[in-house]
């Protein structure tokens, strides 16, 4: 099968097309034929080990010392389950599937094998009203942001801050915190602006023009999508027993947000989102409802998957970057493979 292989730490032009063998599903997990994934730009950070000095060394221990171990990046996905194992039971051959691989990652390629049911996975059926390229655009945003806003408690009548809001995280967070009834305010480039006001934002910011630290408005949560908002000036414009969710921090910022919530009544909450299937249901109950959509910038081939890291790397998608593994995923079906002579294995 094709696969991009991960050769190098470094620029994106350490991804190279290969043909791999394909994987075999064991008793309990299931493989699936994908037709879509994305160049996430947790994705790109991993392979450029663009990382604070500290996490650096902790990744290539994990990951490999002067080398990548595991091979093929990639974690949001969409596609059909073309084999299941012998104790599978959620699912059949022929389903139109989404979700993320977490860290055994496997996306970026023709076929992925993961467990019908993981503690560090989410996998689940595709939404009917989504493209299969619209789909894998959810999970690793959409699960990110679900996770940090329910850690801002009750969002009704607040006003929430996202900095970054109009990335593959923002653009969720904003729909999301709609949906718990927040008023939002977003902050990003200007050329995203009618993009966030069209998925919810009530107001938005452009960073290179207004400083959002500046002004007289204070907000109960502060969503630092990217972990670039300044530490000190951000806590300033925080509401009185306020929320600082920090979606991407360095090991300063933690220590600092550590010392905040135990000093004041200012909480301070990070950590990454641990993927849970019950959760990436709850994202599709609301994209069946109309209520949550993905916003694609642009679409690659899994051949120009170098072109599309080098695109995230400059930091001005919009929404998520997508990449079409399957030739004839952008519709909507995805039952054509049942009964097509694929076996349970």
């Amino acid at each position: 099968m094709r696969a991009i292989v991960w050769t190098r730490y470094g620029p994106p032009e350490g991804l190279r097309l290969e043909e791999i063998p394909e994987p075999t599903p064991d008793a309990r997990e299931i493989r699936v034929r994908v037709f879509a994934t994305t160049a996430a730009a947790g994705d790109c950070e991993l392979r450029a080990l663009r990382f604070s000095f500290g996490l650096r060394l902790l990744v290539r221990l994990l990951m490999g010392p002067l080398r990548p171990r595991n091979k093929v990046l990639g974690q949001e996905f969409s596609g059909v389950v073309d084999a299941v194992g012998r104790a599978v039971s959620r699912f059949r051959v022929g389903d139109p599937v989404f979700g993320t691989t977490g860290f055994r990652f496997g996306a970026y390629a023709d076929y992925v094998c993961l467990p019908e049911s993981s503690p560090d996975a989410a996998l689940t059926g595709k939404p009917t009203r989504m493209t299969f390229e619209e789909a894998a655009a959810v999970p690793t945003g959409g699960l990110e942001a679900l996770h940090f806003l329910r850690r801002a408690g009750d969002l009704a009548d607040r006003r929430v801050l996202i900095v970054g809001a109009g990335g593959g995280i923002g653009t969720f967070a904003i729909q999301l915190a709609k949906f718990f009834g927040a008023h939002v305010t977003a902050v990003d480039r200007e050329e995203k602006r009618e993009a966030m006001l069209s998925v919810g934002a009530d107001r938005v910011l452009d960073f290179a023009r207004e400083d959002y630290t500046a002004g007289a408005e204070r907000y109960d949560v502060v969503f630092d999508v990217v972990g670039k908002s300044p530490y000190a000036a951000t806590l300033a414009i925080l509401a009185p027993r306020g929320v600082y969710l920090l979606g991407n921090p360095n090991l300063r910022t933690m220590m600092r947000g550590f010392w905040t919530s135990r000093t004041t009544a200012t909480n301070v909450k990070f950590g990454a989102a641990k993927p849970t299937t019950e959760d990436l249901e709850f994202l599709r109950g609301l994209i069946e409802s109309g209520r949550v959509r993905s916003l694609i910038d642009r679409r690659f081939p899994l051949e120009r998957m170098v072109d599309a890291h080098r695109y995230v790397d400059t930091g001005s998608a919009l929404g998520k970057v997508v990449i079409t593994v399957s030739p004839g995923s952008d519709t909507t079906g995805g039952s054509s493979l049942r009964g097509a002579g694929f076996n349970r294995v």
